[in-house]
């Protein structure tokens, strides 16, 4: 099989496209033909050895895939061959033709979701049920701001609070991206670009502020954040690339928190509730993974580039 292995820490160009075994499932696993991949932020941490978690070297990177079953080891029941699923986390990484699961690692692709939507399922909706729900815990009629909506975890954000009955902002830093942002169900957008930008949000929500802000950007956006949270207003991290300065007193005067995690530290019980929370969107259509760009898995180095870039408008993802 084909498949992209790290063999140093680095730079995208450490991406190499190699020739490996076709794994075999051993006692409680599956193996998975992937069909597409969904390239993560954290997949370019990981390969320039920044992120936290570091894994052992040579590595195949990349935890999100769709495809299907393609064999089991003794004692799997939950799946068979010939089955659709989405994976949440891999044993040998996604960035391959075939890839090995845990069991409980794989769950099922209901029929209308695309391999190339299941591929963008499990780092940015687990990651946006989990802000909203475990969190933040967000309740019908509130107020969420979505920073950064049109990338992967941004558009699922909007799609399960408008699903879910919350009044819903969101931003973007293109004409394509509040576009989407618009169609996927924010009820105001803004672009994050233009000066004052804050000062229309403040003005949306009758100087109110919002109860609830989804960060993807803290390092850019907390500071300003605080200052546009209503009383009791929770801002949750989800993603940064640095450090930031910001003035407690904006959140003492507001009752207001600053809440962080990351998707690898939550509990079993979490994740249960995550994966039959995005089954039952997927099926009754209220959540639709949204693919903003396919490349095929050889151009992996492409796709670690261009998903930092400004700009993004849905999921990337790696086609084999």
């Amino acid at each position: 099989m084909k498949a992209i292995r790290v063999h140093e820490f680095g730079g995208p160009e450490v991406l190499k496209l190699e020739e490996l075994p076709t794994p075999k499932p051993s006692k409680g696993e599956v193996l998975v033909r992937v069909h597409a991949i969904g390239v993560n932020p954290y997949d370019t941490y990981m390969r320039a050895g920044t992120y936290p978690l570091k894994p052992p070297l040579p590595y195949t990177p990349g935890s999100d895939a769709g495809g299907t079953v393609e064999a089991t080891g003794e004692g799997v029941s939950k799946v068979k061959p010939g089955d659709r699923i989405y994976t949440a986390q891999t044993i040998t990484g996604a960035y391959a033709e075939y890839t090995l699961a845990l069991e409980q690692q794989v769950h099922p692709l209901p029929e209308r979701i695309a391999y190339k939507q299941g591929a963008g399922l499990w780092v940015p909706y687990g990651t946006a049920y989990h802000a909203l729900h475990h969190q933040a815990k967000a309740r019908a009629s509130e107020t969420v701001l979505v920073h950064g909506a049109s990338g992967g975890v941004g558009i699922a954000a909007l799609q399960i609070a408008r699903a879910t009955g919350l009044h819903v902002l969101g931003t973007a830093g293109t004409p394509k991206g509040l576009e989407l942002v618009k169609r996927e169900g924010a009820h105001r957008v803004f672009n994050h670009r233009d000066v004052g930008y804050q000062e229309e949000i403040l003005q949306a929500t009758a100087n109110r502020g919002a109860d609830i802000i989804l960060e993807m950007l803290a390092n850019v956006n907390l500071s300003s954040d605080t200052k546009l949270l209503a009383n009791n207003g929770r801002v949750i991290v989800i993603g940064s690339r640095g450090e930031v300065t910001i003035n407690p007193r904006e959140l003492m005067s507001r009752r207001a928190s600053i809440r962080a995690f990351t998707l690898w530290a939550i509990t079993p019980a979490e994740e249960a509730d995550i994966h039959a929370g995005l089954f039952a969107g997927l099926e009754n259509g209220t959540l639709r993974p949204i693919v903003g760009k396919e490349l095929r898995l050889a151009e992996a180095a492409r796709a670690h580039k261009e998903i930092l870039e400004a700009g993004s408008a849905g999921k990337v993802v790696l086609i084999c």
